[in-house]
């Protein structure tokens, strides 16, 4: 099974139907945002994905019920805890220490991926590339546990 992770979009179309198009050929089998997607018009390329998604909202998302509403109730607040093939995976905005082998983060727009004794801490970075200039997500293979960061 293939994950597609993706973070801070701040409402750059152009980049979010890039993702898109990347978990797309990927063949990715589900998506997780860990947050500020900013207005819900930036969800309309979601719609394009070829698997389910799922996401929580970040410090600058304000339009919440918006954001909820337009996306189907796929975005929480965080965190956002899913399980598949037997490992735990849980989803925050802000980094925080959840119980899970997988954590997933965003907010700081700088990609990281480190393993800490059994857990695998994964920041995709910021897809917008607003402030970094450099836009990235990360494709994870939930059976090797390998992370590839890709960047677009």
């Amino acid at each position: 099974m293939k994950i597609g992770i993706i973070s801070d979009t701040h409402d750059n179309l152009v980049k979010i139907r890039e993702a898109v198009k990347i978990f797309n050929e990927h063949e990715v089998d589900f998506v997780f945002h860990a947050g500020d997607f900013i207005a819900p018009f930036s969800l309309d390329p979601f719609q394009e994905l070829r698997c389910d998604w799922a996401g929580v909202f970040g410090n600058n998302d304000g339009e919440k019920e918006g954001l909820s509403k337009k996306s189907g109730g796929r975005i929480k607040p965080p965190p956002l805890l899913w399980e598949a093939q037997e490992k735990k995976i849980a989803v925050t905005h802000q980094f925080s220490p959840v119980e899970a082998q997988i954590i997933i983060s965003g907010h700081t727009h700088h990609p990281q991926i480190e393993k800490v004794g059994d857990k695998l801490l994964i920041n995709p970075g910021e897809a917008c590339g607003w402030l970094t200039e450099k836009s990235s997500l990360v494709i994870l293979d939930l059976q090797s546990l390998y992370p590839k960061l890709v960047y677009f």
